[in-house]
């Protein structure tokens, strides 16, 4: 028991590391909403679609690398510099070719240049940090990697506050009204994200300065070789979790519909939260406990209680749906696209379990596989796109994405029990899944349970005695020890 506490405990300070920014950021939605026409909305959801994509162009794998060569060699020192030599060099070209074709960039997107110009910085920034990041991780500082993290993304939000909110109201008399450009809110967000992710590299710029280590170029190669293809396992992923904003303009998705859609798709976030949380505990956990007699069952515990934790957020989520539209989402004019958000947070949950499922080709050093699985992922994303949206308009992108994340869990189960096999309690899993999604279908889709919340309540209580009966024993076991 005490390794699922460390890994609870781990989970939880990892968890308010991201919770705390991303409630924090959920500011923004309704920030959003109210400072910019629904037209607006879609162009920076489209934006920050291409950069998730560019974010894991530029990290290119290394971050997992990073993880897996730091417990595996006795001078952890050269991984850390070699990981680093190699985001500083691979950032800087990026930076400077990015800057000399900036305007066909912006020619290509259709938005303004100077646009283009903040999302590079922010991009090459962003990447400059992922190391010193994962090193934290790895010598588990996780108040520090917290602490960085929520300052980053509070100081983003006070900026987002004072330009959308305050810097338009200041007399001009003052010398801070200069700041002010009418119509450039767009700018200002981007200016926001490129102050924050400068200080945030700042207050980790040590790492760089630091003189340990020397870089390795064989160890290089080798994890560029494992890097490598996480890199096109991530395109997958960035494809299906963010390429439907540009797909849908691409396919004539008018704007406001698409601005509508990025904002009730933030109402997914909450299982996001939960999965984001839970992979940054979870990855060094899985890599230091590898070499264990027992790990097979470790993992097959721990994914049935990320499947248990799962399923009662996607009921409570679902349940209380239209109180949180309110409060995230808060003109009614976004609404007619609250009907995907069920598709949404189960897609996400899916994709969760993915993560746990997809220790097995990491520990074999398979990582190829992962690939392999996300880019038929990201197929099954662009072809029900493309078949779907014409008619059903951005409701058949969010069908895509379950289907999409859906069938890469299945892939890897079985694909998983050939070559690691891991005790996994599929019966319990499966009960817990299916009844979570079954109450939760049913409170969102009959009008007369929607219209009290009676039968939501219920079905959360009724859940979590189901789970209480079933993982009783287990339960007290923790409570009790120590």
């Amino acid at each position: 028991m005490s390794l699922y506490k460390s890994l609870f405990k781990q989970t939880l300070i990892y968890g308010l590391a991201t919770v705390l920014p991303r409630m924090i950021s959920f500011l923004l939605n309704p920030l959003y909403v109210h400072a910019l026409p629904k037209a607006e909305f879609a162009d920076v959801s489209i934006i920050f679609a291409y950069l998730v994509f560019f974010n894991v162009i530029l990290s290119y794998g290394m971050e997992t690398a990073f993880f897996r060569y730091y417990n595996l060699e006795e001078n952890k020192q050269n991984v850390t510099k070699t990981s680093l030599v190699s985001i500083f060099w691979t950032s800087f070209i990026f930076l400077a070719i990015s800057l000399l074709f900036r305007e066909s960039i912006a020619h290509f997107i259709n938005v303004k240049k100077e646009y283009i110009t903040y999302t590079i910085w922010i991009l090459v920034l962003d990447a400059l940090v992922i190391i010193p990041f994962s090193k934290l991780r790895a010598e588990k500082k996780s108040m520090r990697y917290a602490l960085i993290k929520i300052g980053n993304v509070t100081l983003n939000l006070g900026l987002n506050l004072f330009f959308l909110l305050v810097l338009p109201h200041i007399s001009k008399d003052n010398p801070i009204s200069t700041l002010y450009y009418e119509n450039f809110q767009v700018g200002y967000i981007f200016i926001s994200n490129v102050v924050a992710s400068l200080l945030t590299l700042v207050v980790l710029s040590g790492h760089y300065i630091k003189r340990e280590g020397q870089f390795d170029k064989a160890l290089w190669k080798k994890m560029i070789n494992y890097g490598l293809p996480i890199l096109f396992a991530g395109i997958g992923f960035a494809i299906n979790e963010h390429f439907d904003k540009i797909l849908l303009e691409k396919l004539h998705v008018s704007k406001a519909d698409i601005g509508a859609y990025s904002a009730c798709y933030k109402l997914g976030m909450f299982m996001v939260l939960f999965r984001t949380a839970y992979t940054l505990g979870i990855e060094p956990f899985f890599f230091s406990h590898a070499q264990n007699e027992n790990a097979p069952q470790t993992y097959a515990t721990i994914t049935k209680y990320f499947v248990i934790s799962g399923s009662f957020i996607l009921l409570f989520v679902i349940v209380f749906i239209d109180l949180l539209k309110g409060l995230l989402v808060p003109s009614q004019a976004y609404w007619d696209a609250i009907k995907v958000v069920p598709l949404i947070v189960l897609a996400n949950f899916c994709l969760g379990i993915y993560t746990n499922l997809s220790v097995w080709y990491k520990l074999i050093d398979k990582t190829h596989i992962g690939a392999i699985i996300s880019l038929i992922g990201a197929g099954l994303t662009l072809l029900l796109n493309y078949w779907l949206v014409p008619t059903m308009s951005y409701y058949g992108s969010a069908v895509a994405t379950i289907v999409a994340y859906g069938s890469m869990m299945l892939i890897s189960y079985y694909w998983g029990q050939k070559k690691y096999p891991i005790p996994y309690d599929i019966n319990r899993i499966a009960s817990y899944m299916g009844m979570s999604v079954v109450l939760a279908g049913v409170s969102f889709y009959v009008p007369k349970f929607r219209e009290s919340y009676l039968f939501g309540i219920f079905a959360l209580i009724a859940f979590g005695y189901y789970i209480y009966r079933n993982e009783k024993e287990t339960i007290l076991k923790m409570v009790k020890r120590k």
